[in-house]
């Protein structure tokens, strides 16, 4: 299993002393309440607050300016202290470097709404969902076999955090991926689990002659369609309505360009296999299949490789119950199985995104 650089640094040898290594026993134990505290010192203000005062806040400064009772106060400022992300010097509160972060990385945002409103509850099915196979935390929301099926029944919360991370990791490679794939000057495009029609809008922005074909399940295709209408090139976006849970679905032909972007980690590898042998069917010489997603071995930053693994665990628990954030290894021997060819590797979109190049 090949790794990065960074990744091969960090997870080869060990680098904690054993006073370290027994501190992150205790986080890990600790990690729900961790998670909630300072999710909570962001939603209640006590951060920001700790953050634009000039030389820091006492507790009844802290207690009168959010309102809070003075004990809800001190029990999320002192726990905050031991997590690190407030210092406490003269009697006064200060907001530390990982405080920070938590306030102003978007992506730090964007996890924890992700976290807290989609996944939280279903996390605690994990055993049993790695143990069946199935998404056994989906139940907290519905009788749905995937997530997919029931995203147009979430709860309005829900489905803005569900469609917020989905997004933000997508969307900060727009711009590189359009270079990429309209450097062939594709006439048409299928865009397999194209969603919103987010990525279809920018194509037919970035080309004024491109028409793209968005193929996804009946109920997206309709949410699609309310997302796209009015928009600048929507008369070019179509919709192709179909199971794609379904891996034996076949592909409509005759398209220069194939698109999956984010899609195939919603599956296992032998589901991935099929859908790329299905893609195979319906491409000639000319097509190019391309394929965006972030593989967690691939990553510049060791913390990204992090959070993609832990992200892996929400496809199992709520997700399909069968799939994953891939390595790059795993994707291009289905790949390669599915009787296509991998023609380039291109690292480093937006937030850690590569667009594997394929053809016949």
């Amino acid at each position: 299993m090949n790794l990065f650089p960074a990744l091969e640094k960090r997870y080869t040898k060990e680098t904690k002393t054993a006073l370290e290594a027994q501190r992150l026993a205790h986080e890990i134990s600790f990690g729900p309440i961790v998670f909630q505290v300072s999710r909570l010192m962001i939603k209640f203000g006590i951060l920001q607050m700790l953050l634009d005062s000039k030389n820091g806040l006492t507790l009844d400064e802290v207690t009168e300016k959010t309102k809070l009772s003075k004990y809800a106060c001190q029990c999320l400022l002192e726990a905050s202290l031991t997590i690190g992300t407030v210092l406490y010097q003269e009697e006064k509160f200060t907001c530390s470097k990982a405080g920070w972060f938590l306030l102003n990385d978007p992506l730090v945002k964007v996890d924890i709404d992700f976290n807290h409103d989609v996944n939280y509850l279903g996390w605690f099915h994990l055993e049993e969902a790695l143990l069946k196979g199935k998404p056994e935390g989906l139940k907290v929301f519905g009788n749905w076999t995937t997530i997919y099926e029931g995203l147009s029944q979430l709860p309005p919360k829900v489905q803005e955090s569900w469609f917020g991370f989905d997004h933000y990791y997508s969307d900060q490679s727009f711009d590189e991926a359009l270079k990429i794939v309209f450097e062939n000057k594709p006439n048409t495009l299928l865009d397999v689990g194209g969603n919103t029609g987010r990525w279809a809008l920018r194509c037919v922005d970035y080309d004024e002659n491109v028409e793209v074909t968005i193929m996804d399940l009946p109920q997206q295709i309709e949410l699609m369609k309310k997302h796209t209408a009015n928009k600048k090139g929507a008369e070019r976006i179509l919709g192709h309505g179909c199971n794609l849970l379904d891996p034996q679905t076949p592909f409509p032909k005759g398209f220069d360009a194939i698109w999956l972007s984010q899609f195939l980690d919603c599956f296992s590898e032998e589901e991935v296999t099929s859908i790329l042998s299905c893609a195979a069917k319906s491409m000639n010489e000319h097509t190019k299949l391309y394929i965006m997603e972030t593989f967690w071995d691939r990553q510049r930053f060791e913390t990204a490789a992090y959070a993609l693994t832990q992200i892996s665990l929400y496809f199992t628990a709520l997700a399909n119950g069968n799939s994953k954030m891939y390595h790059s290894e795993d994707m291009i021997r289905c790949v390669e199985n599915a009787g296509l060819t991998v023609e380039k590797i291109i690292d480093g979109l937006g937030k850690g995104h590569s667009v594997v190049v394929c053809q016949i």
